[in-house]
């Protein structure tokens, strides 16, 4: 099993080429009919994406045996259609999908007050399809995702290329930490930063935090300057539903200043708020506890 995550993630851009191919030429549907037979792959041939998160299901969320491994099936589908909808979404099917939302009334009060700030996400729901329904909702000038781009390059240009423009900038992670200035500069213009809270490359400085039962490692950077800068800091997940639709579940963070592990703890509690809604879109496919051979 992978114990840690790697950086990027599977896929070709053959492979990317063709089922975007399939998914505009013949619609969201049978481009949903066509991922079972991808999910059938998957599911037997990465062994190691599997049972982790058979661990996931069988130890963290306590359920039966022949329910984790039905799950590690239905993951990988969800994932499937999650990712589908990333690109339906920001091509010409946009308006297939409905949006609804829980707390977004956060969100409007940082905009209103036009001070920026601090989204915490993760990789579970979509995310990255946000930003195309809360444009129409606002009048936002940028979004500003930090990301390591560690994706596989030629795929991140052939997606740019598809996909719609829209107010979602990145900010990439350098060594030399020049993206911190680049932080700074989008909060002093009203921006929201967006980080995910659930990830770290190896050789990054980490804390670790009791989650769904078990401590964790988390990346350190998120916490600790969320807890540093003096704005608002919120946790935010946007969910796929049972058909075309996505739930926005917005919180705001109370953990005083300077103490990013008060912080870290919200979070991971909140994580399990969300888990406990949707238990198969968690999408961190590795031994995340570091306990999954026990």
């Amino acid at each position: 099993m992978a114990t840690e995550w790697e950086g990027k993630s599977k896929g070709t851009l053959l492979g990317y080429k063709l089922f975007i191919f399939f998914l505009t030429t013949f619609g969201i549907n049978r481009a949903y009919f066509i991922l079972r037979f991808v999910v059938a792959y998957y599911f037997i041939f990465s062994p190691s994406s599997s049972k982790a998160i058979y661990y996931y299901f069988k130890r963290r969320l306590r359920y039966t045996r022949a329910k984790s491994i039905a799950s590690i099936y239905k993951s990988y589908y969800m994932l499937g259609r999650v990712l589908t909808d990333r690109v339906a979404i920001s091509t010409k099917f946009r308006d297939k999908f409905t949006y609804t939302h829980d707390g977004i009334e956060h969100i409007d009060y940082l905009l209103k007050e036009n001070k920026g700030g601090i989204l915490i996400s993760g990789h579970i729901g979509n995310f990255e399809v946000s930003h195309y329904f809360l444009q129409d909702r606002y009048s936002i000038s940028k979004i500003f995702m930090v990301t390591t781009h560690a994706e596989h390059a030629n795929i991140r240009e052939y997606m740019d290329g598809l996909v719609a423009e829209s107010s979602m900038k990145f900010i990439v992670v350098q060594e030399d930490m020049s993206h911190i200035f680049e932080i700074h500069t989008a909060l002093d213009q009203g921006g929201l930063v967006v980080f995910t809270g659930d990830r770290y490359l190896p050789g990054s400085k980490i804390l670790t935090q009791e989650f769904l039962g078990a401590e964790a490692d988390f990346p350190l950077g998120p916490y600790l300057l969320a807890s540093r800068l003096k704005v608002p800091v919120l946790f935010v997940y946007v969910m796929k539903g049972p058909k075309k639709e996505y739930h926005l579940y917005a919180r705001k963070a109370i953990a005083k200043a300077r103490d990013p592990q008060a912080l870290l703890k919200e979070y991971t509690t909140s994580m399990e708020w969300i888990l406990k809604k949707y238990p198969l879109q968690w999408f961190n496919y590795f031994d995340f506890w570091k306990d999954g051979s026990k």
